[in-house]
């Protein structure tokens, strides 16, 4: 893929008023107490009033932020992080590049808070059929929004297939490695991971 020479344009960030900071502050605590209470009783066992208890709020304040538990484990904000990310990269740095780059700024910081609740919620991921089957639609999602991030920086449409395929690949090999990394408890260096298997993306594959 060819890319453009001129520097990738982003909108300036608009800052966020009280408001809408005590609304990201109320949803960050629904989230913590959430999985604070998934790791300590299990997902199934946990119900919605004990996490609105948890987090100081009503039943009906909790559907205000989540319209069900399901969407607790289910979104997130990595993918918007992503783009961000990106779209903050060089416009003529290679995707792969431009990939590992952002995981060394804001992105990669944002992955390592999370750790805790990133593997707790790719186990639910992994063992909740609903959940489960919900996620190939996320990543589907996902794949969408790295397309449209690749297509900015090529100049091309992001419903062309070679833009679709490349988006999925590099979707898949994400997916994969935090599999990787879930099954090893967590133990391994996730940013670690992604920094040595994403190059083999760039170079293609060799066997």
């Amino acid at each position: 893929m060819t890319t453009r020479a001129t520097p990738a344009k982003t909108a300036p960030a608009k800052p966020q008023g009280l408001r809408e900071r005590k609304k990201q502050q109320t949803r960050q605590r629904i989230r913590d107490e959430a999985y604070r209470l998934f790791a300590e009783h299990g997902y199934e066992a946990t119900t919605v009033d004990q996490i609105a208890e948890a987090a100081d709020i009503s039943p009906s304040t909790f559907f205000r932020y989540f319209p069900s538990k399901e969407e607790v484990v289910i979104e997130d904000e990595y993918d918007p992080a992503l783009a961000e990310a990106l779209r903050a990269r060089p416009a003529d740095e290679p995707i792969v590049d431009a990939l590992r780059g952002a995981l060394t700024g804001p992105l990669g910081s944002m992955l390592e808070g999370d750790l805790e609740q990133l593997l707790l919620r790719t186990r639910i991921t992994f063992t909740d059929p609903a959940i489960r089957a919900r996620s190939v639609a996320e990543q589907e999602r996902s794949e969408r929004v790295v397309a449209e991030v690749i297509a900015e920086r090529t100049g091309r449409d992001p419903g062309e297939l070679e833009i679709k395929c490349a988006a999925a690949a590099l979707i898949a090999v994400f997916t994969t490695l935090v599999r990787h990394w879930v099954e090893g408890d967590g133990k391994e260096d996730l940013l670690a991971l992604y920094d040595r298997h994403l190059p083999m993306l760039g170079r293609g594959f060799s066997f």
